[in-house]
């Protein structure tokens, strides 16, 4: 029995999908860019006449709302959690600036209560983050 072998086989990549894969690579790189997002915290900023800025990397930004509520980089935590992560980033990265960011009508006794958090950690290098009133 004889077998028919074609030993020039012209071996063919379509081409054609090629570009709708291109087309769902790049809109998947675009979703997961969406995913990194900042978390903020509504608030209405204060005004400040005169304003310094700083850079935003390596910052730790803790906001407080109206009612008084503290939150890092966006996640609710406490006076306790927030000792707890400024003593840890303290350790790690002793130039990491702390942002304290707080509602126009927040009462003092809720940004004080963070200000001793940070004075008993001796930590020295915070800024208040005010709307510029230009």
């Amino acid at each position: 029995m004889k077998l028919n072998r074609n030993k020039s086989k012209n071996f063919y990549i379509p081409l054609n999908s090629m570009s709708d894969v291109a087309f769902l690579l790049l809109i998947f790189i675009m979703l997961v860019a969406l995913i990194n997002y900042r978390k903020e915290v509504k608030i209405e900023y204060p005004n400040a006449k005169t304003a310094l800025r700083t850079s935003e990397e390596k910052n730790l930004e803790v906001w407080i709302d109206q009612e008084g509520g503290i939150y890092l980089d966006g996640d609710d935590a406490d006076l306790l959690a927030l000792e707890r992560i400024i003593a840890d980033l303290y350790r790690g990265a002793p130039d990491t600036r702390v942002h304290i960011i707080a509602d126009r009508n927040t009462p003092y006794e809720k940004i004080n209560a963070v200000l001793e958090v940070l004075q008993v950690l001796q930590y020295r290098v915070v800024s208040f983050v005010v709307k510029n009133a230009e």
